[in-house]
């Protein structure tokens, strides 16, 4: 379930909150109405942290546990995918 509450307000509460989150709960913090910020508790946080990589680091995973020369493709299929025209001009 997750609960809705103005910067004022969590400011004026944080404690409670603070428990509310460590049964379950998520709150939503907002500025005049949108929100910006999110509390979790710190389970919910490394969950969502642990097993994060970048990009590259994702792409040479993948690359390592896929055998993609048994899969006989031919490279040149791709030689076409890539525009490579310059583009448009762009006036600065």
């Amino acid at each position: 379930m997750s609960k809705q509450c103005s910067l004022a307000e969590a400011r004026d509460r944080l404690t409670r909150l603070v428990r509310d989150v460590e049964k379950g709960e998520t709150v939503k913090l907002t500025r005049r109405g949108k929100p910006v910020a999110v509390i979790v508790s710190i389970r919910e946080f490394q969950g969502m942290r642990d097993g994060k990589v970048g990009y590259w680091e994702a792409l040479c995973k993948w690359r390592a546990s896929h055998n993609l020369k048994s899969l006989q493709i031919d490279p040149d299929i791709f030689q076409k995918v890539r525009d490579r025209s310059p583009g448009r001009r762009v006036a600065w």
